[in-house]
């Protein structure tokens, strides 16, 4: 039994032939000017399926100019599997991917740097020194293994939080390039039977992350038929430019048949146009070539189009996820993906300012709406970021978790059946033979069956705005919860079997 998600009706912002045109565009983007890739293999496996490969020089770098033909865009394309299968710990957390149907999940994401408290201080007023106030207080600290495992076990209870994908950059004395991969995907393993996805810091490490999966799943067979982890790759650098790393790491996972996003993140005004048609023609075209490289290097590998589209702040430059462009770019792509059959890794949720509370909220719940409504397979970033994806803040992703509910209830389709409409017209003709006209008896059984919203957990009393504090106490209340860790036995023979892990994560 998999997680469900919310079936939505899709928003579209674009006509099918706008869709078509965009199409026809990305096209002709990977004809001329092409794809400039600094990966020799990438080049070579491009050039042996067919596409025109020119050997150029950029920046001093020796690299190659791929035009790839519309033919191979379409076979791989075609060969990419429609239904993604996300696998857990706990089976019944599993995710599938239809890219066919417009079925929502919300995942976490980012890896940002800082991770940000939230403490409750008592303030005395300067006007009148009877008068106390508790407000909350800020603190910042950095990203370690001992938050990383509280990320993952707040997504463990968080019901809305379907799939685990790395919150924060691990920076501990102890962890370094070479041991970062092992000890990241452990720690999130190993407190949350959801889910586990994540980038790859060194391609070297990724015999030894496979090796702890298998073990865990129960083998390497297992682990095929259910994939408790996945992989991200940003193989294009913006624009129209395949990077030497990431793609390497790309073809690998995918010799492996993993599950991988296939993911771009341009923004708009700097990396890519800035209007919306340029925006969505340019990183569909990027998208698609890490598609087809997937299905080149392993016909069926499972892909998702990852779309990270964001708009530049053109003051700062930095990203800017807060401005209507952000959604309308996302939201385009949820519609590109749709139009290949593509399960659509999304991108929601996001706040530009750096701490909780109403500007936060606001910005994250107009794309958390949007976005979802378009039906994209899987939202990702739509817990905990604060200034940008600068910063994970666990009450925030409390508080994230009960929007992201009320969402998930509004987009919920209704259900307008013949017996429903009959039983509603006898309710308004017994209570309008009644002396009070209240439908209050009727309220129950609609309560009791969850299809009417409960109230808000976070509601604050008389004048006082509770939210954070009661997010807070929530956070607190998950975490007292005993985390459900791997079998002793299991972890004994990770820890024998991979090399890097560190030895205090066995002290649990």
């Amino acid at each position: 039994m998999a997680r469900q998600g919310v079936l939505v009706e899709p928003y579209h912002r674009l006509k099918l032939e706008q869709v078509e045109r965009i199409h026809q565009a990305s096209l002709a983007i990977l004809t001329d000017p092409g794809l400039v890739c600094f990966n020799r293999d990438a080049a070579e496996i491009f050039g042996d399926s067919g596409a025109e490969v020119l050997s150029i020089e950029q920046g001093g770098s020796a690299c190659w100019l791929l035009k790839i033909p519309q033919k191979i865009i379409s076979d791989t394309v075609q060969a990419a599997p429609k239904v993604v299968r996300l696998g857990a710990r706990d089976e019944n957390n599993c995710l599938i991917l239809d890219g066919r149907e417009p079925r929502v999940c919300f995942a976490s994401g980012s890896e940002a740097n800082n991770w940000l408290d939230v403490d409750v201080e008592t303030f005395v007023s300067k006007r009148d020194p009877d008068t106390e106030v508790n407000l909350p207080v800020f603190r910042v600290e950095k990203g370690t293994l001992n938050r990383l495992a509280r990320a993952a076990r707040l997504c463990e209870h968080l019901d809305s939080w379907d799939s685990f994908l790395r919150t924060v950059n691990i920076q501990d004395d102890d962890i370094v390039d070479d041991n970062k991969d092992v000890n990241k995907f452990f720690v999130s393993l190993n407190n949350t039977t959801k889910h586990v996805m994540s980038g790859l810091t060194e391609l070297g490490q990724l015999s030894n992350v496979v090796r702890m999966a298998q073990i865990i799943a129960g083998g390497e067979d297992r682990l095929r038929e259910n994939p408790i982890i996945s992989f991200i790759t940003c193989i294009a650098k913006s624009p129209l430019q395949l990077t030497n790393d990431t793609t390497q790491k790309a073809i690998e996972i995918a010799r492996l048949g993993i599950p991988l996003v296939i993911s771009s993140s341009p923004q708009g005004g700097s990396t890519a146009p800035i209007r919306e048609e340029g925006m969505v023609a340019q990183i569909n075209a990027e998208i698609l070539g890490g598609i087809a490289l997937s299905q080149l290097v392993n016909k069926g590998t499972p892909v998702l189009y990852g779309s990270v589209p964001s708009r530049a702040d053109m003051v700062s430059l930095y990203d800017s996820y807060a401005v209507p462009e952000f959604s309308q770019y996302n939201i385009d792509c949820v519609q590109m993906a749709r139009y290949y059959s593509l399960p659509c890794y999304s991108t929601g949720g996001v706040s530009d300012v750096k701490v909780p509370g109403i500007q936060a909220s606001v910005e994250r719940l107009f794309s958390h709406i949007l976005v979802t409504l378009a039906g994209p397979q899987y939202i990702h970033y739509a817990f905990g970021l604060l200034e940008r994806t600068n910063t994970f803040c666990p009450v925030q992703a409390v508080l994230d978790d009960a929007h992201i509910d009320m969402v998930k209830r509004f987009v919920r389709q209704p259900t307008v059946s013949a017996d429903r409409i009959s039983e509603s017209l006898e309710q308004i003709r017994r209570v309008m033979g009644t002396s009070h006209k209240l439908y209050v008896r009727f309220v129950r059984s609609a309560l009791r069956s969850g299809e009417i919203a409960p109230p808000y957990p976070f509601e604050g009393k008389d004048m006082a705005d509770e939210t954070l504090f009661r997010a807070r106490e929530r956070m607190e209340e998950i975490l007292s919860l005993p985390p459900l860790h791997i079998a002793e036995e299991v972890v004994d023979r990770v820890f024998q079997e991979v090399p890097g892990l560190v030895s205090r994560l066995r002290d649990r």
